[in-house]
Formats: structure tokens, sequence, C-alpha cells
């Protein structure tokens, strides 16, 4: 029986399959590369019209939400697209269902950017 790891290293195991999901993401999906670069201009944004800490929360988080959410819709899709490789409504359907839910993330991180931003200008 092989020895089971540590606590400890099995975390740093599980942190290092965490970064090399999220490389794949950048590096592969379009749209993630479009939001990642939308949160860096965010972000400098940010630092360029000083927002409160509590508008720094907002805008991490929903950055945060987006991103996951576009993350959650890849894996669905590519599971999807594993089990069943042909053309199939109730795929299809499936698929638009986790897009929808990266639409309503998208139009929720637009209204707290709003919100943050509108007044400065």
């Amino acid at each position: 029986m092989p020895k089971k790891d540590s606590f400890l290293r099995g975390r740093i195991k599980s942190i290092g399959f965490a970064i090399k999901g999220a490389w794949f993401l950048l590096k592969s999906e379009v749209s993630l590369q479009v939001q990642a670069i939308i949160a860096v201009l965010i972000s400098i944004a940010g630092f360029y019209f000083n927002i409160s800490p509590t508008e720094w929360i907002l805008q991490t988080l929903t950055i945060a939400l987006v991103i996951s959410a576009e993350g959650f819709n890849t894996a669905i899709e590519e599971l999807a697209d594993f089990i069943q490789p042909n053309q199939d409504p109730k795929i299809g359907f499936i698929k638009d269902i986790a897009a929808g839910a990266v639409f309503f993330t998208a139009i929720a991180a637009l209204i707290v950017a709003c919100i943050i931003y509108i007044p400065k200008f």
C-alpha cells in the first residue's frame, strides 16, 4: 500500500493542481483572457481613481466571481464534450445554461463597475 501524503504535503499538491488549472484556463480560453485583461484594466482604474477599501473589496470579489464562473463554464463544457462528443440538444441546453450563468455574473460586474466608477466622472 502506497504511503499517504501528510496533510501539509496534500495541501501543497492541491495548490499546485489549482495553479496548473488556472494557468491552463488563462492560456487556452479566449473569453477568460479577455476577462483577465478587463480585470487588469479595471484594477488600474481603481488605483487611478483611488477607490475606497470597500470598493476594492466589491471589485475584487466581482472579478473573482466572473473568472470563477468562466472556469466552471469551461469545465462543464469540457465534461459535456467528453461525455457526448456528437451534437446533442440536451448537451447544448446544459452548455447554454452554464454560459447563461457567466452572463449573469458579467452583468453584475458591469453594474458594480458603474456604481463604483460613474460617480468618479
